[in-house]
Order: structure tokens, then sequence, then C-alpha cells
């Protein structure tokens, strides 16, 4: 079974995300609200992924890849975002993120998403 971890300011998106990447059979091994715990939970967890939303107070999801690819260069992670500006994305483009959820989602975008990652 897939493991991951999921990281968004907004509570209430990461209990939906939550029981969507259940009803694909995906273990969420930790749940997150900014950048610092994405890169604490996962040196802890080390999962297969972590979803993480770029836009959040504090620590945002760009602290949070710079840390998790210090961590691992060859982590498998996935943007969960609202909107994406141009110079972010050339800004993931330069930590090799380049599969992004978004927002709203679907079953199937997740779905997707995990198979394209997990095959690379």
């Amino acid at each position: 079974m897939v493991n991951c971890v999921v990281i968004d300011d907004n509570k209430e998106i990461v209990d939906v995300f939550c029981d969507l990447l259940e009803l694909c059979n995906i273990e969420v091994l930790a749940k997150g609200y900014n950048g610092q715990d994405a890169e604490k939970l996962y040196e802890k967890h080390r999962p297969d992924v972590i979803f993480v939303d770029l836009l959040m107070p504090e620590y945002d999801g760009f602290y949070a890849i710079e840390r998790i690819r210090d961590i691992d260069p060859d982590a498998k992670i996935i943007i969960v975002t609202g909107d994406l500006k141009a110079g972010e994305s050339a800004l993931l483009d330069s930590y090799k993120v380049d599969i992004i959820i978004y927002k709203p989602f679907d079953v199937h975008d997740i779905k997707q998403a995990i198979n394209d990652i997990l095959l690379r």
C-alpha cells in the first residue's frame, strides 16, 4: 500500500483530501499545516509521497520543498494548489516538481498524480 503525508494550512481541506486518499487505498501517515510541519513529518515518516500546498502562512510550500529536497533529493512531492503564477511555476521547475493537482480536486486527479509520480 502506498503511504503519504498531507500538508495544507486549511484543516478542512486536509481532512477532505485525506478522506479521498483513503478511498484510493492510500495510507495517510501524518497531517501537517505548514512547511515546517512538512519538513519534520517527511524526516520522521519518509513517506512514498508527500502532498504539499504552496501558499501557506509562516512556512510555505516552497520552504517545504527546499527542505525536503535537502533530506531526500528523490522525494516524491505532489503540489496541491488553487492557483499557480508564472514565477511560481518556474521555481517549481528548479525544485524538480512537475506534478500539480489543482483545487478543487477529485479522486481521478489524485489517482492519476500518484500513478504518474510512482512510475518515475
